[in-house]
């Protein structure tokens, strides 16, 4: 099967799960990534070489149709925010990633430039938004609402019909119970158990019960 060609947005750490994920999916090949100009020339992985900075964006955008933002996001997604702006201008395809090695229900919804990682589980009537992370081992049950732009990290159990609104974190191995609602712009820290509805902006530190 002919794979379709595709290009990295970041070249840090997160774009190294990020390659794995796509590798597994066997469907796009990776031709090189857009990092800072002083990444320029770097391989990722001893693999994938970083083949220009953002002013190249433009001149690729004539090359190649697909692009996917492979850059972490914890405290702020604004980065992020501002490359999907940018790709969507120049009229990149922005595909939805999902690892081979995930559970997705045929009745979820996903929005454009989601990455669902490695054993991540994604229950039936789960609506996740554009530009996504849904990191590895989360569990999102039944029902559950993600807005754009966020970040749910590893090991995160989100359990039925939550609504996590956009531009939020949930940290690692955090729970959230059932129902509940998380306002947007929020930053749940790690190892938080949520337990009643958070307004937007709310800031959570890590291990606390809310």
């Amino acid at each position: 099967m002919k794979k379709n060609n595709i290009l990295l947005i970041g070249a840090g750490g997160h774009a190294e799960a990020c390659i794995d994920v796509i590798e597994s999916q066997k469907k796009y090949k990776i031709i090189g990534a857009i990092g800072l100009e002083k990444e320029v020339g770097k391989l990722i992985l001893n693999k994938y070489k970083v083949i220009g900075g953002d002013k190249d964006l433009f001149k690729l955008s004539n090359k190649i149709k697909n692009a996917i933002i492979v850059i972490g996001q914890i405290r702020s997604p604004n980065l992020r925010i501002n490359y999907f702006k940018k790709l969507k201008k120049l009229k990149f395809n922005l595909p939805i990633i999902k690892s081979a090695f995930a559970v997705i229900s045929k009745y979820s919804q996903i929005g454009e430039g989601t990455i669902i990682m490695h054993r991540s589980i994604i229950g039936p009537n789960v609506k996740i938004g554009k530009n996504c992370i849904i990191n590895s081992n989360s569990l999102i049950e039944h029902g559950s609402i993600i807005g754009d732009n966020t970040h749910v990290a590893t090991s995160v159990t989100i359990n039925s019909g939550v609504k996590i609104e956009s531009n939020s974190f949930i940290g690692s191995n955090s729970v959230v119970k059932q129902n509940l609602v998380i306002g947007r712009n929020s930053v749940v820290g790690m190892g938080s158990v949520i337990l009643k509805n958070c307004p937007q902006g709310s800031l959570i530190k890590g291990n606390e019960k809310k």
